[in-house]
C-alpha cells in the first residue's frame, strides 16, 4: 500500500512535467482519475449548463463512482506513465 501511494504522488509529480500537454479528454481522465483517488466518489449537484467546464468535470469524475480508491491510483499512474 505505501508503495502504491509512493507511486501515485511520483506520477503526480509527473504529471506537472509531461513533454507535451494532453488533449481534453485525457486532462479530464487525470482529473477524475486523480479525484477519485484522493475523495472518493464525486458527491454534490452537478454544476448548471452555464459552468461547462466544471460539468465536464464533475461528469468525468461520477463515471469512476465506486472504483475504489487503490484501483484509480493504479489507473492514473499507468495513464502518466503512457503519457510520458
Amino acid at each position: 500500500m505505501a508503495d502504491l501511494k509512493a507511486r501515485f504522488d511520483a506520477a503526480v509529480a509527473a504529471s506537472k512535467t509531461l513533454p507535451e500537454k494532453p488533449d481534453n479528454q485525457t486532462l479530464l481522465r487525470i482529473y477524475a482519475l486523480y479525484k477519485q483517488a484522493t475523495a472518493g466518489d464525486v458527491d454534490g449537484k452537478r454544476p448548471g449548463f452555464s459552468d461547462m467546464v466544471g460539468r465536464a468535470k464533475w461528469d468525468a469524475w461520477n463515471e469512476l463512482k465506486g472504483t475504489a480508491g487503490e484501483s484509480a491510483q493504479q489507473d492514473y499512474i499507468e495513464l502518466i506513465e503512457s503519457l510520458k
